[in-house]
């Protein structure tokens, strides 16, 4: 019987004598080859073991940084994507790193993940692929009755608290970025972007609710191209902190409107979102097409209040300019579908 074993806070606590309990083989060297912490901590290994290992791993764990681990704390985010892979890694139909390990403990949480550049995947993931694979992952969960017995504890709403992003407290803090972003942003965007914020900020409680309504599938919640990988052309997904039980179009939206640059969003959206529905009717799902556009017109929405709240907070959840160009990009997607009328119908 392996003993427990504290889960790893530091990358100094990732020795051989813990690889090799949870990984049951004898590991007898560790090396950090790298390690950097953001949203959470990373770190890649090399290991010496008995072969049956890969040379290099890619473990997950809390945040070197007080801070961000204290808002990771806050989140459960960290805690929820161990539980991910530890759960459902090895059930969704989409390319995902392997995963030798996960395991949580209150706030403390780990993951030893395939290194994904030894296995020779890239970071050019094809618009097409990933809305195709999306499709394939949506219509595995598609209205699951799952979500009422062994998948009830899928947040229904990914996002601040651990609360699944339901509580009152998660909605104030959406609020409260977008306010920091209408005064640091606002003067040098298109109108439209203080107008979509004013709205969001001042009724996010019933555009939170608007989110949630429609067909409820498991979703990834974060598919940016930054969450992305290419394995011989088929797309795959990392960082799975966000993922929960909403509808699928979240995740088509949020894809073409803030990874596409403008000009190609704009010529192969309607191609996109066709093949997304096709996708879908190969598994015997009819996702109407005046419904999809209405869906997507939302949720652009959405993919603009994620990354403008992003951007407000400068480089603590990822590189600013990164965060600025996709909030710029959204922002031109919330313009050009008109998605302040469709709020102000369905909040009328």
């Amino acid at each position: 019987m392996v003993p427990l074993m504290r889960i790893p806070i530091d990358v100094e606590d990732l020795t051989p004598e813990w690889f090799s309990a949870v990984l049951g083989t004898e590991v007898t060297s560790v090396d950090v080859v790298e390690s950097h912490s953001g949203t959470t901590g990373r770190a890649k290994v090399q290991l010496v073991s008995d072969g049956s290992l890969p040379d290099t791993l890619f473990c997950k764990l809390a945040p070197f940084d007080t801070k961000q681990r204290a808002f990771l704390n806050f989140t459960g985010i960290g805690v929820m994507e161990a539980r991910f892979y530890e759960s459902l890694g090895d059930e969704v139909p989409v390319r995902l790193p392997r995963c030798w390990h996960a395991s949580t403990d209150g706030d403390a949480y780990v993951m030893v993940l395939e290194d994904l550049n030894a296995s020779g995947c890239t970071y050019d993931s094809d618009p097409r692929s990933t809305i195709e694979e999306l499709a394939h992952l949506h219509a595995e969960f598609w209205e699951s009755p799952r979500f009422a017995d062994d998948l009830s504890w899928v947040p229904e709403r990914a996002g601040f608290g651990k609360g699944g992003g339901k509580s009152p407290d998660a909605a104030a803090a959406a609020g409260h970025f977008i306010h920091i972003a209408l005064d640091q942003f606002a003067h040098e965007m298109p109108p439209v972007f203080r107008a979509v914020g004013e709205l969001y900020a001042t009724r996010t409680a019933e555009i939170l609710d608007l989110w949630d309504e429609g067909e409820r599938t498991l979703i990834h919640g974060d598919p940016h191209r930054g969450n992305l990988f290419s394995d011989n052309g088929r797309t795959g997904f990392y960082d799975w902190a966000m993922f929960s039980r909403s509808p699928g179009m979240r995740d088509v939206a949020y894809h073409l409107t803030n990874s596409l640059p403008t000009d190609e969003r704009r010529a192969s959206e309607g191609q996109l979102l066709s093949h997304y529905r096709h996708t879908l009717a190969t598994h015997g799902i009819t996702l109407d097409p005046a419904h999809a556009a209405q869906q997507y017109r939302l949720f652009t929405v959405f993919s603009w209040v994620s990354f403008t709240s992003t951007a407000a907070v400068g480089s603590r959840w990822q590189p600013s300019e990164k965060a600025i160009e996709a909030m710029e990009r959204a922002t031109r997607a919330v313009e050009d579908c008109d998605s302040i009328g469709l709020l102000q119908e369905l909040l009328a």
